[in-house]
């Protein structure tokens, strides 16, 4: 009787050494996963660094400001320089969001929920289930910053003829139906 288990105990070795090479390999790949967190860390440290310069310009703008009404002002047109300055910041600083929505997003589709955003209130920015949401998000960020972007060059335009003016109201409108196209989406 035991010459006959001798065969089955073979065949079930055989078989549960696939089983053991395929998990194997799959908990590798899984384990692959937390390359993402490369791209997690970096994200965050870009993030970081453009905050410091977005805060950085605000603080040079408005001190330059400050100096400008103290000393009587120049000749220079401080409220143009503080308007493009300002919004250049917040360009910034929207790109910076991007970085920090991209990072939140991916770490928690990839490597974890984040626990200390359960209980918060402003858990809304990481409600994301699937790569296609994360996407949607950074779109509607980067939307933004293109508007912005554009209204920086906006200040700069010289309207030399009426055609400028006309071109301008179209793009305008054109922001407008991508502000509207976007909310419905």
């Amino acid at each position: 009787m035991s010459d006959d288990l001798e065969p089955a105990r073979a065949e079930s070795e055989l078989s549960s050494k696939p089983g053991l090479v395929e998990r194997s390999f799959e908990t590798l790949l899984w384990q692959t996963r937390f390359l993402v967190l490369s791209a997690v860390v970096s994200s965050v440290l870009g993030a970081v660094v453009l905050f410091a310069i977005a805060t950085t310009s605000i603080v040079e703008i408005a001190t330059e400001v400050w100096h400008h009404y103290l000393t009587g002002g120049n000749a220079i047109d401080i409220h143009k320089k503080a308007v493009t300055a300002i919004v250049g910041a917040v360009d910034i600083y929207l790109i910076a969001l991007v970085l920090l929505i991209f990072s939140l997003g991916t770490y928690k589709l990839f490597i974890s929920r984040i626990e200390p955003a359960a209980g918060s209130e402003t858990t809304n920015i990481l409600d994301i289930a699937s790569l296609d949401e994360l996407k949607g998000k950074i779109a509607r960020v980067v939307v933004l910053a293109v508007i912005i972007e554009f209204f920086r060059a906006v200040v700069n335009i010289r309207f030399d003829t009426p055609l400028n003016a006309v071109y301008l109201a179209l793009s305008v409108l054109a922001l407008a139906v991508a502000l509207f196209l976007m909310k419905r989406a």
